[in-house]
């Protein structure tokens, strides 16, 4: 469950109110703004956390990990041009999972951890298919660019009511089990509440960038701090901010020459998504392995 939520709702909502005076282009331009800084920077120290996690052979681990990179890379730049539908699907499956696994990584089960990553992928895919439900004729057009298929045919709505049910579902379960879960469960609606708000007030990008920001990608920098220093702390951030900077800039700069070489192109919506693709895969598989440590 999230720390420091009180943060994010407030960052949030002034999000939203600030950008209630700009127009739609404005506010794409900051939700990219946002992304670029800390939602790239936020898996950018991942070559260091992978060593964190095997630190008992790290040149072997070094190299495991440069490979594996690569090989991602050249798999999910070769699966989106190959195959479009499949590469950009797995990509929203593995997203989903993965914002569910850093909001309910503290949750209590009992040790059932199969039941918990199902729980973790529900809460995701949820948040996301909300998103998509307020912006769906957006989100047509972007998937059409990408996989030149007509997606209109796939019920947005009927999806995220299964997919709400279903979380219904856990919640009963869980508040059942967990005397955690039953303290923080008004709490944990209201956050559902809120990201309702975000999604449906916000522009597509610009609500997202606010959820994808506030309530993923800070949340996960306090985690990673704690896991490579063992507190949070300011200079801690200094440490992190230190040893991701390299890989960050240069993410930024792969990013900044796919824009100047195929803006133009509708080539480039397929490359940019296989890009953060190459990066959320791995980013995910290391998170995933942190948590497990």
């Amino acid at each position: 469950m999230l720390k420091n939520s009180n943060l994010s709702i407030v960052a949030s909502f002034l999000g939203l109110w600030i950008t209630s005076f700009f127009e739609n282009k404005l506010q794409i331009i900051f939700g990219f703004v946002l992304i670029l800084s800390f939602g790239i920077l936020h898996g950018a120290n991942d070559l260091v956390l992978f060593m964190k996690i095997n630190d008992s052979n790290r040149s072997t681990s070094f190299i495991k990990l440069i490979s594996s990179y690569i090989s991602v890379v050249l798999f999910s730049a070769f699966l989106f041009l190959i195959i479009p539908w499949l590469a950009l699907l797995l990509f929203i499956l593995i997203s989903g999972y993965h914002f569910g696994e850093q909001h309910w990584q503290e949750l209590d089960v009992n040790n059932s951890k199969w039941l918990k990553s199902i729980f973790q992928f529900n809460y995701g895919i949820f948040i996301l298919l909300l998103l998509f439900e307020f912006h769906i004729k957006e989100v047509d057009k972007i998937i059409f660019s990408i996989i030149d298929i007509d997606v209109a045919f796939i019920n947005i709505k009927n999806l995220a009511l299964i997919s709400g049910i279903s979380l219904i579902f856990f919640f009963l379960y869980f508040y059942y089990k967990s005397e955690k879960f039953r303290i923080n469960i008004i709490e944990e609606l209201f956050y559902l509440l809120v990201f309702l708000i975000l999604f449906k007030v916000g522009s597509l990008i610009w609500g997202f960038a606010l959820y994808f920001i506030f309530w993923h990608s800070i949340p996960s920098l306090r985690d990673q701090i704690r896991f490579l220093y063992g507190t949070y702390s300011f200079d801690n951030f200094k440490l992190y901010f230190k040893s991701a900077f390299a890989y960050w800039i240069i993410s930024l700069l792969g990013i900044t020459i796919l824009y100047l070489f195929f803006k133009d192109y509708k080539l480039f919506d397929a490359i940019f998504f296989s890009f953060l693709a190459s990066i959320t895969f791995p980013h995910a598989w290391v998170i995933l392995k942190m948590f497990k440590k």
